[in-house]
């Protein structure tokens, strides 16, 4: 194929879920419907926890935190796939594809970093009751928030500027409704041994490291439950938790649903929709978990939803 320079006007194209022009309007909607709930529910929780007074602990900071990134996430990818489909184009501009591979990093990571947050605050909360106000303060919950957000940022640049340096071929099509980075490394014409090690080193790091993290903190949380002798503090304790561990099991398993279809399959449709479970689905549930299975965050929606006007 005809190769481009590395800052040659190049158009990708985004295939999508699929080609047939009856499932269009089918799609459009269904994942416009998906998208306003994920923006209403995430904003819900993080009006109701600011409007709380009783809600301003560093469980109910790093949650705030946790639904601002769930819309910035779905907003960095199903925006443009519903305009592609009101247009009936699925062209997506060099610049622009960057740009979205760039943000789909960085809210991926802050997501992964943020569930991390999470779980240390309930190892405190269960392990170390006593010190829990002086290990949570809020300089270390603010810390922890710009050292996930930097670290991602970071990622998320470093990734791009790799993809920069890469040159493309013309009619580029990337079997997905979004850029994303393997996909969109796999199109390129010169050499990307450098970017194949750098994916895989960065995410063994910025993946594995929280992720062990969160199964040694949750070793010792359920430990620590199991030593409790009040049947009441037990029952408290998996329920605090409960909702998180629901969370993280939804964000990692679909995490790992991408990668095993990518690594095992050649069919491009499985990868898509697991794709989508990955980028879509857990933004918009997130919301209905934490709020169905917290007693708390139940009484402060009600409290926002009789006191606003407009809801």
């Amino acid at each position: 194929m005809k190769s481009e320079n590395k800052t040659g006007a190049v158009e990708f194209l985004l295939l999508g879920l699929s080609d047939d022009p009856e499932l269009q309007p089918i799609l459009f909607g269904l994942f416009l419907s998906m998208y306003l709930v994920t923006r209403l529910g995430n904003l819900l929780i993080i009006l109701a926890i600011c409007s709380n007074s009783h809600l301003r602990t560093p469980m109910y900071f790093f949650l705030s935190n946790l639904s601002f990134t769930d819309i910035c996430f779905s907003t960095s990818t199903v925006p443009r796939m519903l305009v592609n489909i009101q247009r009936q184009s699925k062209t997506i501009s060099y610049a622009g594809c960057l740009t979205q591979v760039c943000f789909v990093l960085v809210f991926a990571g802050l997501e992964n970093f943020l569930l991390a947050a999470m779980t240390y605050d309930h190892y405190v909360a269960i392990c170390h009751p006593l010190r829990y106000s002086v290990i949570m303060n809020t300089h270390l919950c603010i810390l922890l928030i710009l050292l996930s957000l930097t670290i991602s940022i970071v990622d998320g640049l470093l990734h791009s500027l790799m993809v920069l340096g890469l040159s493309f071929c013309t009619e580029l099509e990337v079997p997905h409704f979004f850029c994303e980075l393997d996909q969109v490394i796999k199109l390129a014409c010169s050499d990307t041994l450098l970017n194949n090690i750098l994916v895989y080193v960065v995410t063994s790091m910025l993946g594995g490291v929280p992720l062990l993290g969160i199964i040694y903190s949750y070793i010792k949380i359920v430990s620590s439950i199991l030593r409790m002798s009040s049947s009441g503090g037990k029952h408290k304790a998996f329920s605090t938790c409960g909702s998180h561990l629901s969370v993280v099991s939804l964000f990692y398993g679909t995490a790992f649903g991408v990668y095993i279809s990518s690594a095992f399959t050649d069919s491009t449709r499985k990868t898509v929709i697991a794709s989508l479970m990955y980028t879509v689905i857990p933004q918009m549930l997130n919301p209905f978990i934490y709020s169905l299975r917290n007693r708390d965050m139940k009484e402060a929606l009600r409290k926002l939803i009789r006191s606003s006007p407009f809801l």
